[in-house]
Order: structure tokens, then C-alpha cells, then sequence
């Protein structure tokens, strides 16, 4: 949704607006300063002493966080993060990737060893840095530092940079216009095919994620992807879409849309890191971002605890389990696997692949 992810904004925009370093960088200070830190959640700070993690000096990744807090009467989130994705700058490969992480992910939970879904991880006080144990104890991957944005920060980025223009499918306009998903009632006026939704709209089409339109078709993508799957890559679309507005912009006006935002977000990371990402991906000169989801088709299966109530009785609900892509046990090495392979080898040279074994390969 959010791909509301700011930091990739941050990291990115100043590659591609045709100015100096030196000015972004003396622009950007005092904005900056805006940003709240939490020290005491500082992904560095995580023990992963007994946990085995790949990490590349030339690879960077950042943990985005996706709060689902609305500053509403009446509205009370449960306070666990709607939307987890790792952002990646492989300078290696000159390349820029961002790896969704589905909530109902079924991971063994870091300091609790049971089988919960991945957003229950920064429960019970676990926070983000139980959170970043947790992929870590189950995905191997070293994480940099993290940013977390909420939906009010969400709607200023697409409001300030004049909306996103998106494909929206018949399932999806009538979704929408019969919801409360648009909170307002004025623009719940979707139409069918390519269109520029504002802030409001936006985020609706963002969070949908199960459901039946009025005349009872189930809710699906441009691609033809439902539930959890359907909302993960409309997140990624809105956040490409948002990249394309943002980077039209001249320095004044992006530097405006920061200010609006950044004191919605959270990060662990100091000024001079954001400000040397921010020189790197300059020297990159790369604006494509790739895409990857986990767990990946033909490696989980769906479980439910309604129909099972003994399979895994912390799940609350349904999850996806992930597996070995042969049996359905529970099994997230292969998708450790996959999500490795893409963030520290995949060159973007060509379309990502993952055999799931001789005779049979998934695409992404």
C-alpha cells in the first residue's frame, strides 16, 4: 500500500529529478530532522547471535512497515502492521527490488517457537525488532534498518504529488463504489479502466483484500489476482505509480511533498545514512524497481484453523503455510531460498525465475 514506502521515495527520487547531490543533500538536512526515531528499536540492536544471515556490503535492505493507524473517531487498529516489505539497493547488480512479505504468512515466531502468522510477531511488546528476529530466524536475510509510515502519511504522498493514474477492473470500481473502503462518500465514483485515483481512492484500492462485488464476482486484479496475492500487488502498483509522479517533479515541489510526510514516519536510520543511500542511488542511475512476493506461488498452501483447529492453533484463522514446493508440511527454507536468491543474485537482466524443481518453474 505503501509501498508507502517513503524511503524508497527518499532513496530514489534524488536519482532521477536532475539535480546535484550536493543541493539534495543541503535541502534534505533540516527536512530530515522532522523524522521521528526510536532508538530502542533499532534493528542493530537485535541479538540474532545463533541465527545464520546473508548479508552483502553491497546490498542494502530496509524493512518498510505499513501501520494500519487512522487518526478517526471511533476507528481502534489492532496495532499490528498491515504491510511488511523489504526494500533493496543492490549496488552490485545496479539494481532496485522490493520483496512483499504477506502478513498471513505462517512463521515460527522469534523468543515465543510457535507457529503464528508473521505480522503476530510484533505482538506482546515484540515490536519491530522481534519482527526483524523473526524474518531473520525464518527468511536468513540481514536487514539495514527499517521505516515505518501509517495510512495519514499514505494519502499525503499520493494527494501531494496530484494522484496515481491506475487500471482499475470492472470487480474492482463496483467493490469500491458499495464499500466504506473510500471513506469518503464524494469520491466514491470509480469507473472502470485506467484512471487517477487521489489519496482517498488510492488507499481504498490498496487495502482491498477479500470480497464480492454486488453482483457476486469475486474481487480480482488487472492480472487476475485475488485476496492476499491481489492486495500485495496493487500495494506495489500504487507505490510505482506514486515513483512516476514524484519523479516528474521539480526539487522545490518534491522536497514540499517531504516535508508534509516525514513526520508521519518512524526509522532507526540516522540523516547521514538516509543522505548516503540517497548519494548512491544517484551514482545508480537506475529507476526501475523489481517486485517479488513470499511466499511464492507453488511453494505454500492454504491453512485454516477453523477446518483444522490442531494444525497450528496460533494461527487465528487462515494463513498461508509456507512449503518445500513437494509436500505440505510446514517448511519456509525454500522460500528462504527464493527470497535470498532475488534480493543478493538477481541482476534484473531478466524475468526472475525460481525452479520448483526439474520438470516445473513459476514465474513471479
Amino acid at each position: 500500500m505503501w509501498k508507502k514506502v517513503l524511503l524508497v521515495f527518499l532513496l530514489i527520487l534524488s536519482a532521477v529529478l536532475g539535480f546535484g547531490v550536493a543541493k539534495v543533500e543541503s535541502t534534505m538536512k533540516n527536512t530530515l530532522n522532522h523524522v521521528k526515531r526510536d532508538k530502542d528499536a533499532a534493528l542493530s540492536k537485535v541479538d540474532l547471535s545463533g541465527i545464520e544471515v546473508e548479508s552483502d556490503d553491497d546490498i542494502v535492505n530496509i524493512l518498510l512497515i505499513g501501520d494500519d493507524y487512522r487518526k478517526e473517531k471511533f476507528y481502534d487498529a489492532s496495532g499490528l502492521p498491515d504491510v511488511m516489505m523489504i526494500a533493496t539497493m543492490d549496488k552490485k547488480h545496479n539494481t532496485l527490488k522490493l520483496s512483499s512479505l504477506m502478513r498471513d504468512t505462517l512463521v515460527t515466531v522469534a523468543g515465543e517457537e510457535k507457529q503464528k502468522k508473521l505480522n503476530a510477531s510484533c505482538g506482546n511488546g515484540g515490536g519491530v525488532k522481534n519482527l526483524y528476529k523473526t524474518i531473520a530466524q525464518n527468511f536468513n536475510v540481514k536487514l539495514d534498518g527499517y521505516v515505518k509510515v501509517g495510512f495519514d502519511a499514505f494519502e499525503k504522498v499520493v494527494n501531494a504529488v496530484g494522484g496515481v493514474k491506475i487500471e482499475v477492473t470492472d470487480t474492482e470500481a463496483r467493490y469500491l463504489n458499495m464499500t466504506n473502503y473510500i471513506r469518503k462518500k464524494k469520491n466514491r465514483k470509480i469507473k472502470v479502466g485506467k484512471q487517477r485515483l487521489n489519496g482517498d481512492q488510492a488507499l481504498a484500492y490498496c487495502r482491498i483484500r477479500k470480497g464480492y462485488d454486488k453482483i457476486g464476482e469475486s474481487v480480482r486484479t488487472a492480472n487476475g489476482l485475488v485476496d492476499d496475492y491481489g492486495r500485495t500487488w496493487r500495494q506495489r502498483t500504487v507505490i510505482s505509480a506514486a515513483f512516476n509522479e514524484m519523479k516528474k517533479l521539480p526539487l522545490p515541489e518534491w522536497i514540499g511533498v517531504a516535508n508534509k510526510v516525514l513526520s508521519s514516519v518512524e526509522t532507526d536510520l540516522d540523516n547521514d545514512s538516509i543522505l548516503s543511500y540517497i548519494k548512491d542511488v544517484v551514482w545508480m542511475g537506475t529507476t526501475d524497481i523489481y517486485q517479488l512476493q513470499i511466499p511464492r506461488n507453488g511453494y505454500f498452501r492454504d491453512g485454516n484453523t477453523k477446518e483444522n483447529p490442531n494444525e497450528f492453533p496460533n494461527c487465528e484463522g487462515l494463513c498461508l503455510v509456507p512449503t518445500n514446493g513437494v509436500s505440505n508440511e510446514f517448511d519456509p527454507s525454500e522460500n528462504a531460498k527464493i527470497l535470498r536468491q532475488f534480493i543478493f543474485k538477481y541482476n534484473g537482466k531478466e524475468e526472475f525465475d525460481y525452479p520448483q524443481n526439474k520438470d516445473k518453474k513459476e514465474n513471479l
